[in-house]
């Protein structure tokens, strides 16, 4: 190979990969999930391949990085409009610690220990598992924490708290009701409520079609906030 051929290799490479990870998005840097790992992975040695490997042409190579960028597209597009899929390719979260207790099974799920638990509880200022209402273990590795009420700076609002109908259930946490325009059945079950209460708050706002809904979620006041399909627009 020689110096000029490299070079057209190297600088072509390079564009490629830009234009084609911009058009893959930008959860592909911002959200390292298993599929975001395996496509960046990939995506990097077909760039390699492309610039330093005389064997491979030049066709084959951008055929290769076009091909790959098309299936991730895909593969995006899928993750977006099916919740099913979207848990067998990225799982979900886990919630490994409740009311300062570590959940040990939901630990063992996502492979993390507990001195690996403690490290990642330090990077959010909480030293003591104590302290901890819930942590819950994210699918790009990451760990989100609320702290006990005790242990944060109250306010109004967080002194409210919702009972469900007929229960002493209490909202700990703000809760996700609805995804895609359907139900999560887990959550609901969950705080003792049933459809008939959530249909109820959603004709209270002026919808009369769950699937009009992208994202609804209770607060810990009881309050149910939504997000409509066509509020994505703006």
């Amino acid at each position: 190979m020689t110096i000029i051929e490299l070079s057209f290799r190297l600088i072509l490479s390079f564009l490629l990969l830009l234009t084609m990870t911009r058009i893959m998005g930008r959860k592909e840097i911002s959200q390292m999930t298993f599929f975001n790992f395996v496509s960046a992975i990939a995506i990097g040695t077909l760039g390699a391949s492309l610039a330093i490997d005389s064997s491979i042409s030049v066709r084959n190579g951008v055929f290769a990085l076009a091909g790959w960028t098309i299936f991730t597209v895909v593969m995006g597009y899928a993750d977006l409009k099916s919740k099913a899929f979207r848990k067998a390719v990225e799982g979900v979260p886990r919630v490994v610690v409740r009311k300062g207790e570590v959940m040990d099974a939901e630990l063992n799920k996502v492979r993390l220990d507990l001195d690996a638990l403690n490290v990642l509880l330090r990077k959010k200022n909480v030293f003591s598992i104590k302290e901890v209402d819930y942590a819950i273990f994210e699918t790009d590795g990451t760990l989100s924490v609320m702290k006990k009420e005790k242990d944060q700076p109250l306010t109004k609002g967080d002194q409210q708290t919702f009972k469900s109908p007929g229960s002493t259930h209490q909202v700990a946490m703000p809760t996700a009701l609805i995804e895609d325009g359907k139900i999560v059945m887990d959550s609901l079950h969950e705080l003792h409520l049933d459809e008939s209460w959530l249909k109820e708050q959603l004709t209270s706002q002026g919808i009369t079609d769950m699937t009009d809904v992208f994202y609804a979620e209770i607060q810990k006041d009881g309050t149910l906030a939504i997000d409509r399909y066509n509020d994505l627009q703006h």
